[in-house]
């Protein structure tokens, strides 16, 4: 890999792990569901009037406006909301162990040993990082499960639908979604205007941050790679994004750590990592360079 690619890939993970500060920033000022809402209308803003969609394509983002739009984004702010930013995080990472397994019920992919050990240890995690004092009540660990199944029914969706240009998905994903979060807003919160019109920089940074750097950009540069190199290769690096959003958590936010925190972090990781990381492919594309060099 090039070294200018790597700190690309550094640069996208950062901008997604900080996200989850600038979130925790806005919700001090903002109701979650209509920071998220006001998330969407900025990326369909800037998108949707660039970007085209089919009527074949709209009945995938209609559904996916919901799974990804609500369940995921609306969710996850919500649950951020009670807890701190690095919980946030770990628990919404099990939306990859979840894809999985709804992959092998319902498109009959295959799992082996090794990747039903791995989703098994990520899921044990969740048990321990119940006991941490970071998640106040049960119902709170219950709204960011939700959001990972939210993020993992969506790639279901995504896997069987047309093609559609990711900027494009993004764009019309928060347009669609906008009604769905705005009237959820508006029959469980109060005083949402008031809340911007008096928020400071950081609710409307939380607001920008999320939408254009987040979003945007950063999935911009993620596909970007993805086109230059084997998904296989890009992948694993995302796991690094719970990693820096516990540490952003703790050194921006003053996150307290404790036994609970730590342990259930590492078996959530770990535990995906053993599931999503194929070592065989990995060792594949670490000789490609050195054949390429021979030839």
């Amino acid at each position: 890999m090039a070294v200018r690619h790597f700190f690309l890939i550094l640069l996208v993970v950062t901008t997604w792990a900080f996200n989850n500060v600038a979130v925790k920033w806005g919700l001090g000022e903002v109701p979650p569901l209509f920071l998220t809402m006001m998330r969407f209308v900025v990326v369909a803003i800037i998108l949707v009037p660039f970007t085209r969609v089919t009527r074949a394509q709209l009945r995938y983002l209609l559904p996916l406006a919901f799974t990804f739009g609500f369940m995921h984004f609306s969710l996850l702010f919500l649950g951020l909301k009670f807890t701190d930013a690095g919980t946030g995080a770990i628990v919404v990472q099990l939306g990859t162990p979840f894809a999985m397994i709804l992959a092998m019920i319902f498109l009959g992919d295959k799992l082996s040993l090794v990747q039903m050990l791995g989703i098994a240890i990520s899921l044990s995690g969740v048990v321990v990082l119940a006991g941490s004092p970071t998640i106040p009540s049960w119902w709170v660990l219950c709204l960011l499960l939700c959001s990972a199944v939210g993020w993992a029914v969506s790639n279901l969706i995504v896997k069987k639908s047309p093609a559609i240009k990711p900027l494009t998905m993004t764009g019309w994903l928060s347009f669609l979604a906008i009604p769905v979060v705005g009237l959820s807003s508006f029959v469980m919160e109060s005083g949402q205007l008031a809340s911007l019109a008096h928020a400071s920089w950081r609710g409307w940074f939380a607001i920008l941050y999320s939408a254009i750097c987040s979003s945007i950009v950063a999935y911009s540069l993620w596909y970007g790679l993805l086109r230059t190199y084997n998904v296989n290769l890009i992948m694993p690096y995302s796991l690094l994004t719970p990693v820096l959003s516990v540490i952003m958590g703790v050194l921006v936010l003053g996150d307290s750590m404790n036994v609970f925190k730590v342990a259930g972090s590492l078996l959530v990781i770990v535990g995906t990592a053993i599931a999503v990381i194929n070592l065989r492919n990995l060792r594949m594309h670490a000789r490609l360079p050195k054949l390429k060099r021979l030839r």
